[in-house]
């Protein structure tokens, strides 16, 4: 669990300890208890804010990257989970062209697919990391989700492969409806499968349109392949990259709102070592009290 005195000074004279200072002991318990669980999540999950896409890229390239020469440096090998989509554009040119990494010596994993696209076709996220990941690198070793196979076999497979050892660092972004990998609302919180089939929701698939990867709604799959939610919180740390106004209210509502399947990416808050990388406007419906409690200097 990572954090630092002036974060505890911070966080405690907010709420928790000024309840017990002031000795007015007509705010409710649950005001207390609310308190101490934002002090509690500010010590797991740590939220930074950039200027703009650009600045927030390099410096979550750089975590990712360290995280990497980490996992090589400690086992010979480092085992990465890879997001996709528009949001990791940015963030995924950095990484690749970040220098004195080990490419060869990393196991790669696939967070989704869409069930019944082809490998080569422009929105298959197996295309994604070919072009952006992989083709850039020397990654030789990776486990990609064929869409169009049979689900239960690719499934079988990979989740026989990512159960063989600890991921070291999953890369992970958040949906304009909150999902985390394909994992819609309500997400599944309690399977233990590391990878299941997941039906789309119409938010989700809208998305995919408006990033361009569709001409139409009815063009978008309505199943996928999906790393399960505790799957992706087996990582021993994540890099969460969530650009854009348009993630904005999917932001408030994981960070600011209950942590609930009805919110899937909210669960970040229970893992130990998260950092969510925010620019000023995915950010901008964030209140000041949540981002003082999970802030850190960026």
């Amino acid at each position: 669990m990572r954090t630092n005195k002036s974060r505890l000074e911070k966080r405690t004279s907010c709420g928790w300890y000024d309840v017990k200072a002031s000795n007015t002991w007509r705010q409710t318990r649950w005001q207390c208890a609310l308190a101490l669980t934002v002090w509690l999540e500010a010590l797991q999950m740590i939220l930074k804010v950039f200027d703009n896409k650009n600045s927030l890229a390099r410096t979550a390239a750089a975590q990712a990257a360290a995280a990497v020469r980490s996992g090589i440096a400690h086992r010979g090998r480092a085992r990465v989970v890879a997001a996709t989509g528009a949001s990791q554009f940015e963030f995924l040119d950095v990484l690749a062209a970040t220098p004195s990494v080990e490419w060869r010596r990393v196991e790669l994993f696939h967070l989704d697919e869409y069930i019944g696209l082809p490998m080569n076709h422009p929105a298959s996220f197996c295309k994604f990391l070919q072009e952006r990941l992989i083709g850039k690198t020397e990654i030789i070793n990776y486990h990609l989700l064929d869409g169009d196979a049979d689900p239960a076999e690719v499934i079988r497979h990979a989740s026989e492969v990512i159960t063989q050892s600890p991921i070291d660092i999953a890369f992970v972004g958040i949906g304009e409806n909150g999902h985390l990998a394909f994992n819609d609302p309500p997400a599944d919180f309690q399977t233990k499968k590391p990878y299941i089939i997941v039906h789309l929701d119409e938010a989700c698939r809208q998305q995919q349109v408006g990033e361009g990867w569709f001409q139409n709604l009815s063009d978008v799959p309505k199943r996928a392949i999906s790393m399960s939610i505790r799957q992706i919180l087996n990582a021993k740390e994540i890099v969460c990259v969530v650009p854009d106004a348009r993630k904005a209210r999917a932001i408030q509502a994981c960070f600011e709102g209950e942590i609930s399947p009805l919110a899937p990416a909210s669960i970040l808050r229970t893992h130990s070592n998260t950092t969510i990388y925010l620019d000023q406007k995915s950010a901008g419906l964030l209140s000041p009290g949540t981002l003082s409690a999970f802030a850190a200097l960026a």
